[in-house]
C-alpha cells in the first residue's frame, strides 16, 4: 500500500496533474517497454506483445479547485471547483493552497451558524457561502497567492479496521491497480497500453483523445464505484458492497459494457474463485465512455473497486476488495487472447 498512499497524497486535479503524473510515471517504468506524456498530460506506457490491443485506463485527476478571487482586505480566498463536490462536506474542512509563494494550509469556512437567520439555517449550502482562511492578514495573502492558483483537500491515507481511506482515492487506486495487475500477471496475453488519464472528472477528456491514439479492440476502465451499503439505503439501491469484492460493471450513464467482455471476467472469477460482484449505476460515468468511442470503437467495460464516502476526503474502501481487483485483471491480461468478442 506504499505506493498507493504516495499516489492519493501526490497534487493533481483536472488540467494540473503535474506532480502525481511523475509519480506514476517513475513507479510504472520498470515494468513496461516505454512511457510518454501526451499533449493532454495522459501518461501511456506501453507494453509490446502479441494478440489482442488492451488499453487499461484509471484517472490521475482528483476533483479540488482553483481560487477565483481574494477578498480584499481580509485576505479570505474565494475558489471554483474542478470537479463535482456536495459541498456539505467540505465545512470545515482542511486545504492545501498550492501557491506561487509556496504552499499554505487553509480551512474551508462559512458564516457560523450562530448567527444564521432562520431563513438561511433552511438555505442548502452552496459553493457561493464558502471561504478558505489561510490564516494570514490580508496583505500577506496578496504577495503569496494569486488567482489561479490551485486547492487541494488535506487529508492524511490511514489504514484502519479493514479498511483504507483517504483522499484522491477516486482514482489514484484506480492506477494503482493497474500497475499492480501488471506487476503480477505472469504474461500478458495482448499488445498492452495503460494509462493514466487526465481530466476525467471535468468530462473523460483524457480518455477519448488516449482511446483515438491506441485504437484499442479491448478497454478496460478502472474506477471506484459507490457502496452506499449503509443505514438508511434500501438493499435495491446500494449500487455495490463494501465487503462484496471488485466490482464488474453492466452499464453506467457513459456506457455499456460488452457482453463478452461482461462473461470472460464473471467465468474468471469464478474459475479463479475470486470475491466479485456486478453493478448497474445509471449516473456518473468512467474512461470507458470515451475509450469505447475511439477510433472505429472498441470492446470496453469497467472494473470498479467499491468505496464509500466518494468525492469526500474519507473515501473508504476494503483492503481484499482492492486485492480482488487485482487479481481479476491479471488473470485477464494473462488470457485475453482467448477472449472472443464475436461470441
Amino acid at each position: 500500500m506504499k505506493l498507493l498512499k504516495q499516489l492519493t497524497q501526490a497534487t493533481g486535479v483536472p488540467g494540473y496533474e503535474g506532480p502525481v503524473r511523475r509519480v506514476i510515471a517513475d513507479a510504472i517504468a520498470p515494468h513496461v517497454d516505454e512511457v510518454e506524456v501526451d499533449a493532454l498530460g495522459n501518461v501511456i506506457a506501453h507494453k509490446a506483445g502479441k494478440g489482442p490491443v488492451v488499453a487499461i485506463a484509471g484517472h490521475m485527476d482528483e476533483i479540488g479547485f482553483l481560487v477565483s478571487h481574494i477578498e480584499d482586505g481580509s485576505g479570505f480566498l474565494r475558489i471554483q471547483p474542478l470537479g463535482g463536490f456536495d459541498p456539505v462536506t467540505l465545512v470545515a474542512q482542511r486545504v492545501d493552497v498550492h501557491a506561487k509563494g509556496g504552499d499554505l494550509v487553509g480551512c474551508i469556512g462559512r458564516k457560523p451558524i450562530h448567527i444564521l437567520t432562520d431563513d438561511e439555517k433552511k438555505k442548502p449550502i452552496d459553493m457561493a457561502d464558502l471561504f478558505v482562511d489561510v490564516g494570514l492578514p490580508g496583505d500577506a495573502v496578496a504577495k503569496k497567492v494569486a488567482v489561479g492558483d490551485i486547492v487541494t483537500m488535506h487529508q492524511e491515507f490511514l489504514a484502519y479496521g479493514d479498511v483504507v481511506s483517504g483522499k484522491a482515492i477516486d482514482d489514484r487506486l484506480g492506477v494503482y491497480v493497474a500497475i499492480e495487475a501488471l506487476k503480477r500477471a505472469k504474461k500478458t496475453a495482448c499488445d498492452l497500453y495503460v494509462v493514466a488519464t487526465a481530466q476525467e472528472e471535468v468530462g473523460v477528456r483524457g480518455a477519448q483523445v488516449a482511446g483515438h491514439r491506441i485504437a484499442p479492440d479491448i478497454s478496460i476502465a478502472l474506477d471506484v464505484c459507490i457502496a452506499a451499503d449503509m443505514p438508511g439505503v434500501a438493499e435495491k439501491d446500494q449500487i455495490s458492497r463494501l465487503r462484496g469484492g471488485v466490482a464488474i460493471s453492466l452499464k453506467d450513464a457513459r456506457s455499456i459494457s460488452h457482453p463478452a467482455l461482461v462473461r470472460a471476467f464473471r467465468d474468471l472469477a469464478a474459475k479463479r474463485k475470486i470475491p466479485h460482484q456486478i453493478t448497474l449505476a445509471t449516473r456518473g460515468g468512467t474512461d470507458a465512455g470515451g475509450l469505447q468511442l475511439a477510433g472505429d470503437g472498441s470492446a470496453a467495460i469497467t472494473l470498479s473497486i467499491p468505496t464509500r464516502y466518494v468525492h469526500s476526503v474519507v473515501e473508504t474502501v476494503h483492503v481484499e476488495a482492492i486485492e480482488s481487483t487485482i487479481a481479476l485483471l491479471a488473470a485477464f491480461l494473462e488470457t485475453a487472447d482467448k477472449v472472443d468478442l464475436a461470441g
